[in-house]
């Protein structure tokens, strides 16, 4: 006698509650990837948003799995022990993003769609509080900046250099100076430069300011 074998899933999960919850997950994924690329993709990190899209769905897909086996949720532990990223995130700002990420993700998988709508709507309401703040308040946080000069006479220029940083760039912060004979760099922080990114048209105006002296000039 042949014995029907059944495909349906062995938890009491029906498929569409879990399409639904895949589908929400990966709209939350690529909701959280839009806020990372518009708030923070213009700063260099360790490239996290590469894995949003992937990684949300794994994530609910995970969490499911698991919250029907207590074996499989202690053994998820051990698993991911043995994970490790050779690319370290080192920028808190990117740890946030993945909490959002992964928060969203537990959410789909425990159908508390309305708490991620909540989540969302704070996350816009607190990152537009802080780019709006941000042009007021100074910060540690945001971008460097490498001035290297030279010429005969850098105490000639210092003046007017100095000056042209502070008119141009938001945040304007001098983190340390160096000088030596006939050259000075100058380490600055800053949030954002009033020509945008437009660094080629920025270092002619520099040179325009400090002539005869010339700069050259690094942003990381």
């Amino acid at each position: 006698m042949v014995t029907a074998i059944d495909f349906g899933p062995t938890s009491g999960l029906a498929f569409g509650e879990f399409a639904t919850a895949l589908a929400f997950s990966l709209a939350a994924s690529i909701v959280v990837y839009v806020f990372y690329h518009y708030t923070y993709g213009n700063q260099i990190g360790a490239g996290v948003n590469r894995t949003f899209l992937l990684g949300g769905p794994a994530i609910t897909t995970l969490f499911i799995a698991i919250q029907f086996s207590l074996p499989l949720s202690l053994g998820l532990l051990g698993a991911l022990s043995f994970v490790r990223f050779r690319t370290p995130v080192k920028d808190p700002a990117e740890i946030g993003y993945l909490l959002l990420l992964i928060a969203s993700s537990i959410g789909a998988a425990t159908y508390n769609y309305e708490l991620v709508g909540v989540l969302f709507g704070l996350t816009i309401v607190a990152l537009i509080a802080q780019k709006a703040s941000g042009r007021y308040l100074p910060s540690r946080g945001g971008k460097d900046l490498i001035v290297t000069v030279t010429g005969p006479d850098f105490g000639a220029v210092e003046a007017q250099l100095l000056a042209f940083l502070k008119a141009e760039l938001r945040g304007f912060a001098l983190e340390s100076h160096a000088i030596a004979e006939g050259r000075a760099s100058l380490h600055v922080r800053f949030q954002r430069s009033a020509d945008g990114d437009a660094w080629g048209r920025f270092t002619m105006r520099l040179n325009e300011r400090i002539a005869p002296a010339r700069a050259e000039i690094h942003v990381g």
